[in-house]
């Protein structure tokens, strides 16, 4: 592939080097089995099977030693780049440098969390088109339903409800989320610190630019806690996209 084309073109990037602490497992929880087959590969499989996607790449750590039998090297269109950080901003922003190059400026990269099994075709298309040709991007996000109440200690130390908070206007977000390379390179190697960069979104808003939402899926959850995997089951068993 070249970065000689005029017209922008559509990667996947996916952030794989966590170790998944709060899954209480015995590995990284992107290689934990969902639906029969690890959570990375029904990820990468929605990007492969999207005609709109010309490539996925996903970021490992140099000595993950998992990856080559989840994604193995002859995997048609999958690139994996073993450049993964400390953080998931630091994985990122390796990948996008070790892209260089290959990418043009205005091919449009969609990064996403390897943790999220649910995705489709469809949802990326939905992307895709819902961000358009928006210069400060867009992502995959749910409007907030449920009433927002903020904690406060209680006088035994457990958490008790202090405020309400009005839920107009929240939206949780989801992945993937798309920007052009050359924004998405330079907000993620200007931000001041990669523990508060929780999305890529977060990195691009610091710049002054406001990204599209676009209403994503519930069947688009992060897989974070053990009870999350038979919901993401649920959802896998369910054939319509």
């Amino acid at each position: 592939m070249t970065a000689t084309n005029q017209q922008a073109r559509y990667f996947a990037l996916l952030p794989a080097a966590g170790v998944g602490a709060r899954m209480a497992a015995n590995g990284p929880k992107q290689y934990l089995t969902v639906g029969g087959k690890p959570m990375l590969r029904h990820a990468v499989d929605a990007f492969r099977a999207s005609a709109l996607v010309a490539h996925t790449y996903v970021v490992v750590s140099p000595d993950d030693g998992v990856i080559d039998s989840v994604l193995p090297p002859e995997l048609d269109g999958v690139t994996v780049l073993r450049v993964g950080g400390a953080t998931r901003m630091d994985s990122v922003l390796n990948g996008l440098r070790a892209l260089a190059g290959q990418l043009a400026e205005h091919d449009l990269v969609m990064v996403h969390d390897a943790a999220r099994p649910g995705l489709t075709p469809a949802l990326i298309a939905k992307l895709i088109d819902g961000v358009g040709d928006d210069p400060a991007g867009g992502l995959l996000a749910l409007p907030v339903v449920d009433t927002m109440k903020r904690s406060a200690p209680g006088a035994d130390g457990v958490s008790v409800s202090a405020a309400t908070v009005p839920r107009n206007g929240l939206w949780s977000a989801q992945t993937p989320q798309m920007f052009s390379y050359a924004l998405l390179l330079h907000a993620l190697g200007s931000a001041p610190d990669a523990n508060a960069i929780t999305d890529d979104a977060s990195a691009v808003e610091m710049l002054g630019l406001s990204p599209r939402l676009v209403e994503g899926h519930p069947r688009n959850l992060k897989v974070t806690l053990p009870a999350d995997i038979r919901i993401a089951e649920m959802y896998l068993a369910n054939e319509e996209k």
